[in-house]
């Protein structure tokens, strides 16, 4: 008999479920998991994930090396629910087909993403201003350079910038990339490793929720520390969407949104001279 992930306990159970068991099961032996985790966290580290090279690169390949790397790691996901005979399907929830249901997620979506825009503004705001606090109380007081947080600052926001899509083919592949990737990462991120950090967290959700976001944000090490706090921020609010929502559709929906409308804002404003 197929087990299921919603069968399992370290969060509450989608709608239509039965209550969890006492006894929480992983999802995936252990090796499994760190397996993955080590393998996203040094594609993040060298830098390849979605800035594999210097200059400028051919962004269509680019957009190829992310989307086979997504695919590499839902399917080692799908492997390691395999191994316990859980269905990968199962971890997207509850997800009526509808339209009613579906407008409500993309209604849901919507709202929660104007809201996280707000939360990780007001985090970077706070973000920097302790930056700039520190840089101010160990810089001297005649230096001329600019200080090492914002050269850090440029060189990430330079890395995400040659991502942007610049012409009609880039700009399709950037839509096609970005409904991939929010769909794989809250499989992933969500579906995966907040469930199963859950279940060794004896089913206490709060654990699964820091550490999946911990990694969620570890993930994106090319864009900076400001950026990875930042993210593991929006993480954990993605993960407190899935909770509430006991569904992946509509982090899905929010995640594809929020990459698609990035990419476009930054080559719009990238191509007036303005970033």
């Amino acid at each position: 008999m197929e087990m299921t992930a919603n069968d399992l306990s370290g969060v509450p159970p989608y709608e239509g479920q039965q209550e969890a068991p006492s006894q929480p099961l992983a999802l995936a032996p252990v090796w499994h998991t760190l397996v993955l985790i080590a393998f996203i966290l040094s594609v993040s580290l060298r830098g390849v994930y979605r800035h594999p090279g210097e200059g400028s690169p051919n962004r269509l390949i680019t957009y190829g090396v992310t989307a086979l790397l997504e695919f590499a790691m839902v399917a080692w996901v799908a492997f390691g629910l395999r191994l316990r005979r859980i269905s990968l399907r199962s971890l997207f929830g509850s997800v009526p087909t509808d339209i009613r249901s579906i407008a409500f997620d993309v209604g849901i979506a919507f709202i929660f993403w104007i809201g996280s825009l707000l939360v990780l503004a007001t985090m970077a705001i706070a973000w920097i201003g302790v930056e700039n606090a520190v840089t101010h109380l160990h810089a001297p007081v005649h230096a001329g350079q600019p200080s090492t947080p914002d050269q850090k600052q440029k060189q990430a926001v330079n890395a995400v910038l040659q991502l942007a899509p610049s012409n009609a083919k880039e700009v399709a592949g950037w839509v096609l990339l970005c409904v991939l990737v929010g769909i794989a990462e809250e499989l992933i991120f969500r579906g995966y490793l907040q469930r199963q950090f859950s279940a060794w967290g004896r089913g206490h959700a709060a654990v699964g929720v820091v550490f999946s976001a911990l990694i969620f944000g570890g993930a994106h090490g090319y864009e900076g520390m400001r950026s990875m706090f930042l993210l593991s921020i929006f993480g954990s609010l993605f993960s407190l969407l899935a909770l509430f929502r006991r569904s992946l559709r509509a982090g899905i929906f929010a995640h594809s949104f929020h990459d698609l409308i990035a990419g476009l804002t930054l080559a719009i404003l990238h191509s007036r001279h303005v970033v």
